[in-house]
């Protein structure tokens, strides 16, 4: 049997002046090292719980992903993090509204948000891989042990303990948190069956490249010469968002429109400018021509797959949680899939700290109690009927 770690480190203020908090001896594996998952390691070491994520990838140079929008509840927490806000600021998107348009491109609406980030705490958006690392580094910081390249192939529970097989090896912990998104291998267990993906009914063209053809071209240049814009063009059946970030040097969209093609779960290809372009037929030329100066290989179709809530999140024993995608999917109309999966994780790491270790199995029932109607109120607003 695997050896677990060493204690983790003190990083919170005790109650008591000048004294660190006691090593809480709940020892915590986590399974990804996605929002969630890092999230919940992060508050788990402020909590004094040990520690340790296990993740797939075999370095952390990987920068997947393009755009990703965080919510106010998502920048109180990162708020708490010292030193994290003033790295993402450089990174991420700065502006105070988005102008929407119809899709012939005639104005529609202009939404603030300066005064709402005000009272509810500040928006993140910005490229999903650049934010991760800034997160990523100041886990490892704060003494979050990460183990990469990991293949975790089993999970198991007894009344007293829980584990996994990864890469082989037995690794026990009091807890596990199975955050290895909607493929978690820990769903199967905790379920006690396979549930599979349907189709969302909708696909999504998206990409990130750099703006300087854009910054050329008559039609689309004022997106992107005076700084950082939001723009929104809406349609029947389709969505068109585009931002510039970096004061203005790098560009993303992303195009959610009507799709009835099978499709596997998380299957994605490399988009087509024709296809993009037609369903986008009679639109604003400007949208047209973000199309057009896409780079193929910065371009992908991204199927929407879907599934419908699970019954429950924890184990049988009361000893495996999902949390994040592993737990609920969200669809991307919501904005809030990154923000509810950070919520998971402070929830949990509170949750194991009020309870005790005689008492984790109740913790994780408290934690899925208390997220649950909460998480589903928040998919429904990415949700529309047919």
């Amino acid at each position: 049997m695997a050896p677990y770690m060493s204690e983790p480190p003190t990083s919170e203020t005790s109650s008591i002046p000048g004294e660190a908090p006691k090593p809480s001896g709940i020892r915590v594996i986590i399974v990804g090292a996605g929002f969630a998952g890092i999230t919940a390691a992060i508050e788990c070491v402020r909590k004094s719980h040990s520690v340790l994520i296990l993740e797939s990838y075999r370095n952390t140079n990987v920068q997947l992903g393009d755009i990703i929008s965080f919510g106010s509840n998502s920048g109180r927490i990162f708020g708490r993090w010292p030193g994290v806000p003033e790295k993402l600021l450089p990174i991420c998107h700065v502006s105070d509204h988005i102008d929407f348009k119809d899709w012939h491109g005639e104005h529609i609406y202009t939404q603030w948000w300066e005064d709402e980030e005000d009272v509810f705490g500040k928006r993140y958006n910005g490229h999903r891989g650049e934010i991760h690392k800034i997160i990523y580094d100041h886990a490892v910081e704060q003494g979050v042990e990460v183990r990469l390249g990991q293949q975790v192939s089993e999970y198991f529970e007894t009344e007293t303990e829980a584990g996994v097989i990864s890469n082989g090896e037995r690794i026990v912990a009091d807890v596990i948190l199975g955050a290895d998104g909607v493929r978690s291998k820990a769903r199967k267990l905790v379920l006690g069956y396979d549930d599979k993906p349907k189709p969302s009914g909708y696909a999504v063209y998206r990409a990130w490249m750099p703006s300087d053809e854009l910054a050329k071209n008559d039609l689309t240049k004022d997106l992107v010469l005076h700084g950082d814009t939001h723009t929104g063009w809406l349609g029947p059946d389709i969505h068109f968002l585009a931002a510039s970030i970096k004061n203005g040097k790098e560009f993303s969209w992303v195009c959610t429109h009507r799709d009835e093609r099978d499709v596997d779960e998380g299957w994605s290809e490399p988009g087509s400018h024709e296809d993009a372009c037609r369903i986008l037929e009679g639109w604003d030329p400007a949208v047209h021509a973000i199309v057009r100066m896409t780079p193929p290989e910065k371009l992908v179709d991204w199927k929407l797959v879907y599934r419908d809530p699970l019954p429950t999140w924890t184990s049988p024993k009361g000893r495996i949680a999902l949390i994040g995608d592993a737990a609920h999917p969200f669809l991307p109309t919501s904005i809030q899939g990154a923000s509810q999966a950070m919520e998971d994780g402070v929830c949990l790491a509170v949750c194991l700290q009020l309870a005790g270790k005689e008492h984790v199995a109740d913790a994780l029932r408290g934690y899925e109690k208390m997220r649950y109607d909460r998480v589903r109120k928040a998919q429904k607003t990415g949700e529309t009927s047919k």
